[in-house]
């Protein structure tokens, strides 16, 4: 249990279908047109938000702050991608979810992916106050 009602073991998934947009071509990590790993790791990322962001107090929200990833199959333009996340460690406001991708056929990537929750208007005071002037 944590601060923020969470509970390790939720569950939050994401899906989307290979196009144009989001092929390894299309991103520059590769120069085949299957579905890119940036896009792949970003899908995991939306899962792990659907996880637990809606849980979450008004006013907070989660970063990313840390993936270790394996794209282990390719998948050609025009399939559903569809990834899961599952919360599996809470450690004050560090998150780490186990992350799953899988396309039609088979499982495509796995990882872990871990994210920090942030309080956003401190987070983006901090990020403004970066900026170049």
């Amino acid at each position: 249990m944590s601060e923020f009602d969470l509970k390790v073991s939720m569950h939050g998934e994401a899906r989307t279908r290979v196009n144009e947009e989001n092929t390894a071509l299309k991103f520059g990590s590769g120069k085949v047109d299957v579905f890119g790993t940036p896009a792949m790791v970003a899908l995991m990322e939306e899962a792990s938000i659907n996880t637990v962001d809606k849980d979450l107090p008004e006013g907070f929200a989660t970063v990313g702050i840390e993936l270790s990833i394996k794209h282990i199959a390719a998948t050609p333009k025009g399939m559903n991608i569809t990834a899961s996340a599952e919360l599996i460690e809470i450690d004050g406001k560090r998150l780490v979810f186990k992350v799953e991708a899988f396309d039609e056929v088979e499982k495509i990537g796995e990882g872990t992916h871990q994210r920090f929750i942030i309080e956003l208007d401190k987070f983006k005071r901090r990020a403004q106050n970066k900026s170049i002037k």
